[in-house]
């Protein structure tokens, strides 16, 4: 049962490292009254279109609230531990940096197109880790996870509903809610890794992954 896997991860826990460090720069940076932190850590299309490419990478690192760092690192942990013990550090890594730079540009692309606010910023894990979720739930469909914590179902069925919530808050925001939650990172992360396990799946897992 992958869940009983207790194997050190230590690609999780650097991320986990890097994010609550970025976290202490935000307060670092708000006492300091600097902008350097809204200028390199934060992801909009207007960032990208003046030159901050970086930010569509730095902006997955990023959190300026603590519940938002806690909640996202605390279901990375979870999900995350699993996936770097069966897939190796340097592949989990590149799910995670894949998925999380698809979720910047999802918010990008959504931001553009569907709600023509391309000035509107966004930060934060959760694009990367929709990648995970998705990438776990598709290699282990049947493997029990809890809906909000509470409501036990497959894994399968859990991503099937943490799409489908992501693609009725989109259209949502774009009918006018005002709702600050990235649905289009979402989208873009869960794409991410719908597409590693697409490439894990049509590769020999001895030459992709390096074993």
């Amino acid at each position: 049962m992958p869940l009983e896997i207790l194997k050190k991860t230590s690609v999780v826990m650097w991320i986990i490292k890097i994010n609550i460090l970025v976290f202490f720069f935000w307060y670092v940076s708000l006492l300091l009254n600097s902008t350097f932190m809204v200028m390199n850590f934060l992801v909009s299309w207007d960032a990208v279109r003046e030159g901050r490419f970086w930010t569509l990478l730095t902006s997955v690192f990023s959190h300026n609230l603590f519940f938002h760092l806690v909640s996202n690192m605390y279901f990375f942990y979870g999900f995350g531990k699993v996936l770097e013990t069966t897939l190796g550090g340097a592949t989990f890594l590149r799910l995670y940096l894949t998925s999380g730079l698809l979720g910047s540009l999802g918010h990008c692309f959504f931001s553009i197109f569907l709600l023509h606010q391309p000035q509107l910023l966004a930060l934060g894990a959760s694009g990367a880790i929709s990648g995970v979720l998705v990438f776990f739930a598709l290699n282990y469909p049947k493997e029990r996870v809890y809906l909000f914590g509470l409501i036990p179902m497959p894994a399968i069925w859990g991503i099937f509903l943490f799409v489908g919530l992501d693609l009725t808050g989109l259209i949502a925001q774009t009918l006018g809610s005002e709702l600050p939650i990235g649905y289009g990172a979402h989208l873009g992360g869960a794409f991410g890794g719908a597409i590693n396990f697409l490439v894990y799946r049509s590769n020999d897992k001895r030459n992709y992954y390096g074993y």
